[in-house]
């Protein structure tokens, strides 16, 4: 703060500079200028600092030069004493919550008059005046009292008394704060000089009386004689002559009637942009002609005020002294029997009350009052009051209900510039069990606007030393705490901190049933965070002890096993579902505290625990079986699905195509005489005539004049060596031309025994299926490659067997001779 001053603008020296001679720079560090008040706003208000523990104050300072242009000393004089009198008078008639508080007494020195009293930011006047020229009214000379008086004083017009603008719940609980120290003061004195000039508003919004320059005393006598305003005494040395009762100025009287028109005059002049119905410009005489036309004023500015105070307000102005209202009369209207008007009323006079009316107050009424009122004085008013309040031990844990409330509402900016060092102190500080409660209950409000840096070094440890607390209030809020704060908390401090604390509190207080729900509740919160091998060991095991009776325990464990079932991270295996959860949980469908939403989410729970349990089963059972029927249980998988245990009607082989082949005439032949069984000795028909025509018309046909168009087949050495695959030399020839040599192969293509295969019926059937093509020449197949014979060989094998068949054919009579063996 000192250095702040110190190092601030050219006003704050100023301020210095003119009370240079004063005792008051002894005591407090001057700022820079803030408002001016009093008559004709001759006190100069700056911002100020006690020394010796910093406490913020206001100075007021009245140069003595301005009465130099009064000439007479003796009316200098008079100015100084007056000043000095209403400086005594209000520490004399001390009400804090409605009279101005004096912090220390006055200083006179040969060029000021200073005293020091609680902060203020303006008064009614500065605020009024600037209110008044944004109304759009052009003045020839002073216009109002606010505006005369700062041109005569040639004082600046603060910046937050131009930009300061009044909320209707201020203006409401203003009035009435400035009628209740008029009530206060009728007893024994009469104001008399009740205007905007002295009327002040504080740094926490309040409304203070002040301005006791003139004060009458009543000597226990409702009419007192008094000095009407003349111009025969110095401007400053009188009241307001705008706001001057009417029975002072014409009968030099006043009562406290005089007070509650001057009152009047202040509404109306706050309703009406800041200008006063009567402007007297400092004139006996227009006074009295503008009081001639006060109805008619009254009448046209009425309705701008509220509708509940336009009637008792036309009261106050009335030139009939008995027809105004007393103040108890005003007070008890229905525009001042606002209800949340009355909480902040409350809120000043709290320390008069005993300890259950205070924490009474504080957790329902001011809580429940706090949303119908503006922010703009929760931050004027109420948070000012409260983190006073909440450092002391006895109404701390009360007054934390309305600061949570405030936090939650606040901005960022409201709550880290405003109330974070306050709250520091309580994080940091010594906190009862209550205290500590409610902060942990509500520690997601607080970290919702804590900046990250400060969750980690203030807030969080509060949260980990609260475990460590024995009493169960506690030990339930911090796991409370935990469920609704976990995302500001690294996965270590789960693992490490929190899970071991919470079988810590489980295993202290295991039968009470809201610490077993509240712990249950923070599993199912942090189980997607912790380990595999911490949920097996630490969280079933505390699931499995937990005391399964309350229905809602049973749903929080139904939920979180739920959980672990949805991912197989968690190691939660199907012994362990069949043997130690599904015995646990089924004698609990028949619990008959089962709400139906309960009931479901237990069943759907056991029904998906069933389902993993019969895929498991099933899978296992199954695999045994195939185990059981292969021959060889030590073969690798692969055969277990070979073609000795597969029965597939076709075996396609993709991009294999295949024509049907053109049979060779020799082979239709042999296929007409089998037809007609003349083999058997059956009597020959004409096709043997046929078959000998066909071999001496061509004598040099080969046997292979079709080609079988298929691609070239590659065959896997694992499939060739498979079981159930046909055996080498066996099946279908391979039809190839007579180029083509071939090499491994094991068919006997001799006349005797192509005779043989064709007497024993076996001759091959050239368009069989691929199926058979394959397993009975994969060998053939796989070992066939291109002939390498030389260009001197023009024929192969096959050609020259067809052709030694042909020529003993030929020399033959009798064609039985071929296959008899004779030669």
């Amino acid at each position: 703060m000192f250095s702040k001053l110190k190092s601030g603008t050219s006003s704050v020296s100023q301020g210095a500079q003119v009370l240079s001679t004063n005792n008051i720079l002894n005591l407090f560090e001057v700022g820079k200028f803030v408002c001016s008040a009093g008559p004709e706003l001759i006190w100069k208000v700056y911002e100020g600092f006690r020394k010796p523990d910093g406490k913020e104050v206001s100075i007021f300072v009245f140069e003595k030069k301005l009465a130099d242009k009064l000439h007479k000393p003796r009316r200098k004089e008079t100015v100084t004493e007056i000043l000095k009198k209403s400086v005594h008078y209000l520490e004399m008639l001390r009400q804090p919550k409605l009279i101005l508080k004096v912090v220390h007494s006055v200083e006179d020195c040969n060029d000021t008059l200073a005293f020091a009293a609680e902060p203020v930011i303006a008064s009614l006047a500065n605020i009024l005046a600037y209110q008044a020229s944004v109304g759009g009214r052009t003045v020839n000379g002073p216009p109002s009292t606010g505006a005369s008086i700062i041109t005569t004083t040639a004082m600046p017009r603060p910046a937050h008394a131009r930009e300061y603008n009044f909320l209707d719940f201020e203006i409401k609980y203003g009035i009435r704060q400035i009628a209740e120290a008029l009530d206060f003061l009728s007893p024994q004195v009469h104001h008399h000089n009740v205007c905007p000039s002295s009327i002040l508003v504080t740094k926490t919004g309040t409304w203070k009386l002040s301005g006791l320059e003139f004060i009458v005393q009543t000597e226990a006598r409702e009419r007192i004689t008094c000095t009407p305003w003349t111009s025969r005494l110095p401007k400053m040395a009188q009241p307001d002559l705008d706001y001057i009762a009417p029975e002072v100025q014409l009968s030099s009287y006043c009562s406290s009637h005089s007070d509650m028109y001057s009152l009047g005059m202040v509404i109306f002049a706050i309703f009406n942009n800041g200008r006063p119905l009567i402007q007297a410009n400092h004139s006996s005489s227009t006074y009295m002609k503008q009081l001639d036309v006060l109805e008619n004023q009254i009448h046209n500015v009425l309705p701008k005020l509220p509708a509940q105070l336009q009637e008792m307000a036309t009261k106050m102005l009335s030139k009939d002294v008995d027809a105004r209202p007393f103040v108890k009369n005003l007070l008890h209207t229905p525009y001042f029997c606002d209800r949340f008007v009355e909480t902040i009323q409350t809120l000043d006079i709290i320390n008069m009350k005993d300890l259950v009316q205070k924490c009474q107050f504080y957790k329902i009424t001011l809580k429940e009052s706090l949303p119908f009122i503006p922010k703009k004085i929760w931050y004027q008013r109420v948070w000012p009051f409260l983190q006073h309040e909440m450092l002391k031990p006895d109404v701390s844990a009360a007054v934390l209900h309305p600061v949570i409330f405030l936090i939650q509402e606040s901005s960022l900016e409201d709550y880290e510039t405003l109330m974070l060092p306050a709250m520091s102190k309580i994080f940091n500080g010594p906190k009862h069990v209550p205290v500590q409660v409610i902060l942990l209950e509500n520690l997601h409000v607080i970290l919702e606007k804590t900046p990250r840096d400060d969750i980690r070094k203030e807030v969080l440890p509060l949260l980990y030393t609260a475990f460590d607390f024995s009493d169960i209030e506690v030990q339930s809020a911090a796991v409370l705490a935990v469920t609704n704060v976990s995302q500001y908390m690294d996965d270590t401090a789960i693992r490490r901190m929190v899970l071991p604390k919470l079988k810590m509190v489980y295993e202290t207080n295991p039968n009470d049933l809201k610490i077993v729900l509240n712990i249950l509740a923070c599993l199912e919160i942090i189980l997607h965070r912790l380990e595999k091998q911490q949920i097996i060991e630490d969280v079933l095991p505390l699931i499995w002890i937990v005391n399964q009776t309350d229905p809602e325990v049973i749903a929080r464990i139904a939920v979180i096993y739920s959980m672990i079932l949805r991912d197989k991270k968690y190691g939660l295996s199907v012994n362990m579902i069949a043997t130690k959860i599904m015995p646990t949980l089924i004698p609990h469908t028949m619990n008959p505290g089962l709400n139906l939403e309960q009931f479901q989410t237990l069943i759907e729970v056991l029904q998906d625990m069933l389902e993993q349990i019969d895929r498991n089963q099933r899978n296992k059972l199954k695999l045994d079986t195939i185990s059981m029927q292969s021959p060889d249980r030590h073969r690798p998988l692969r055969h277990l699905y070979s073609s000795d245990n597969m029965h597939a009607q076709n075996f396609n082989i993709p991009n294999l195509k295949i024509e049907t082949r053109k049979t060779s005439s020799a082979e239709d032949m042999v296929r007409k005489n089998s037809a007609g069984s003349w083999w058997f000795g059956g009597s020959p028909s004409g096709s043997d005539s046929n078959f000998l025509r066909v071999v001496s018309s061509f004598p040099n046909r080969r046997l292979s004049d079709n080609m079988l168009n298929t691609p070239k087949i590659r065959v896997a050495p694992s499939c060739a060596s498979s079981p159930g695959s046909t055996p080498v030399g066996t099946g279908l020839p391979i039809r190839r031309h007579s180029n083509v040599e071939r090499r491994g192969s094991t068919i006997n293509l001799s006349p005797p025994s192509l005779a043989r295969s064709m007497i024993g019926g076996s001759m091959p059937n050239t368009s069989s299926s691929v199926p058979y093509l394959l397993s009975s020449s994969m060998n053939s197949i796989r070992s066939r490659r291109q002939s390498t014979c030389s260009q001197n060989s023009s024929t192969g094998i096959l050609q020259q067997l067809g052709s030694g068949v042909v020529k003993q054919l030929s020399t033959l009579q009798n064609p039985y001779q071929l296959f008899s063996g004779n030669k």
